[in-house]
């Protein structure tokens, strides 16, 4: 297995002076991409040391800042995985048995959700950390966490509708079924559970759920939806909104991200060319989008009428850098090259000042966090520019994704 205020126009101009400054000092500097990931690397240990002396006592998951405190959730926050998902991904990266020791421990303390058949990122809360740590160490009690993880999940498929429920009803909530873009994320550990359990069906709700994505979510140009809702009872569509974006036919940029990522993800657990396609079309709509900046970092959603004024979403940054990098092992010549490229290109200006912390002693810029200028939930004022803790995971991923590209190249 293998989720402040506003950026004004003088912070926006000094972020892609920055990123462009950051791109020439590489070329002329020559820093080549193993030097890239080593640094990227160090300044991580140096953030998550400090980050982990602050918070390792206390109760909860570090997830973003504000006011220049670290804020903590519940193991029943959807990015609780996350923490333990980048620590896993530093003992990977260093070999340093502290980072296991960290893993392991946060690991551990996301296990009551693998019971939680209240949300649909279980693939999320338990992936980032159990999937790794299985991945990495082979121990059973990891395996046995993630079967029962994927045997809750399974209890809110509906077969009418052929998907995986989202979100519970909220109170007034006029919906009826609804199902969100990023559910594809959580699929893997259905296709996983179904390989390492013998359990077919875990993988045909997987396919279902995905194929019913594919049908429904997307419009011509790739671009997607966030939120569907359907009739529990016909499976009809009863409508489609997009409740992160800026309105329901913008194009919200983290919410491609998890398209793009998912369906590179069922085209390797399936081989099924309809996702292999899909992925393509996602990736040309967001590489070729006249409103994707120069350093390759997107606005929060692509149709905000305030670009260039408009918050920065670093996190889809990092997660469409990782899915670019495994679509590329999946494609051929021009295109794997085209998707390499803009992949280390996005990877080149989040490393740069302009988006990773300082690394300094103690971890204390950025709250201990890696990555700034994510942005959450704008439409609910909700952590705009700010680190978020997946911005992190899935750039420690993609620079390790990064890494083995270059070493095979």
């Amino acid at each position: 297995m293998t989720r402040y205020p506003s950026l004004g126009a003088a912070a926006v101009r000094l972020i892609a002076a920055l990123s462009l400054a950051g791109a020439a000092t590489c070329a002329v500097g020559q820093e080549t991409v193993p030097q890239l990931v080593q640094r990227s690397i160090d300044t991580a240990a140096a953030q998550y040391g400090g980050l982990l002396a602050k918070v390792q006592r206390k109760p909860g998951f570090p997830r973003t800042v504000d006011k220049a405190e670290v804020v903590l959730v519940g193991v029943g926050d959807w990015t609780a995985g996350f923490f333990p998902g980048s620590l896993w991904y530093l003992y990977e990266a260093t070999g340093d048995a502290k980072w296991r020791l960290a893993a392991a421990d946060y690991t551990a303390r996301t296990a009551p959700a693998k019971f939680d058949k209240s949300q649909h990122d279980l693939g999320f809360m338990l992936g980032a950390g159990y999937g790794n740590g299985y991945r990495l160490t082979g121990d059973p009690a990891y395996r046995d966490a993630l079967l029962a993880g994927a045997t809750t999940l399974v209890t809110r498929f509906n077969p009418k509708v052929g998907s995986i429920q989202s979100w519970d009803l909220w109170p007034n909530s006029t919906w009826a079924y609804p199902v969100i873009v990023d559910n594809l994320m959580n699929l893997e550990l259905l296709t996983w559970a179904a390989r390492t359990a013998v359990e077919p069906r875990y993988r045909d709700v997987a396919v279902t759920h995905a194929d019913t994505t594919l049908r429904n979510h997307f419009r011509p140009d790739g671009s997607s939806f966030h939120l569907v809702d359907y009739d529990p009872g016909t499976g009809k569509v009863r409508g489609k909104v997009t409740v992160q974006g800026h309105a329901d036919g913008s194009s919200w940029a983290r919410g491609q991200a998890w398209a793009l990522y998912g369906y590179t993800m069922m085209y390797r657990e399936t081989k099924k060319e309809d996702y292999l396609r899909q992925a393509h079309k996602i990736a040309a709509f967001f590489m070729q989008h006249p409103r994707l900046p120069a350093d390759k970092v997107p606005y929060w959603d692509f149709d905000d009428p305030a670009i260039p004024n408009a918050p920065r979403d670093s996190s889809a940054a990092a997660i469409v850098a990782s899915s670019l990098l495994e679509l590329a092992t999946f494609s051929s010549g021009e295109q794997a090259g085209s998707y390499r490229a803009f992949a280390e290109a996005q990877l080149r200006s989040l490393a740069s000042t302009a988006y990773l912390a300082s690394g300094g002693e103690g971890g204390s810029d950025n709250g201990g966090f890696l990555l700034k200028h994510a942005t959450g939930h704008k439409p609910a004022g909700k952590e705009i520019d700010v680190p978020l803790n997946y911005a992190d995971y899935y750039f420690l991923e993609a620079l390790l994704r990064l890494k083995g590209a270059h070493a095979g190249s």
